[in-house]
């Protein structure tokens, strides 16, 4: 019988959570940092709160999991 440590599981499953966040950040980041002319910076930082947003929720449901078909369910969720 094959047994899944379920506090591994979420750690992995936090990490894709975290590099899915980082991706969608990037062009948010670039138009912040760089000040590129013609982008709005408020319009960026906008966008960047909604991304936080919308982990901040994949994070409890990843928290809450009991199993690692649940933690599976999530992870398409993520793009």
């Amino acid at each position: 019988m094959i047994t899944i440590n379920i506090d591994k599981a979420k750690e992995i499953a936090h990490n894709a959570r975290r590099a899915a966040r980082a991706a969608e950040f990037e062009p948010f980041d670039a138009i912040i940092m760089k000040q590129i002319p013609g982008n709005d910076a408020t319009a960026a930082e906008a966008e960047r709160q909604k991304i936080r947003e919308k982990y901040a929720a994949l994070q409890a449901q990843m928290d809450a999991a009991q199993t690692a078909d649940e933690l599976k369910a999530l992870l398409p969720s993520m793009g």
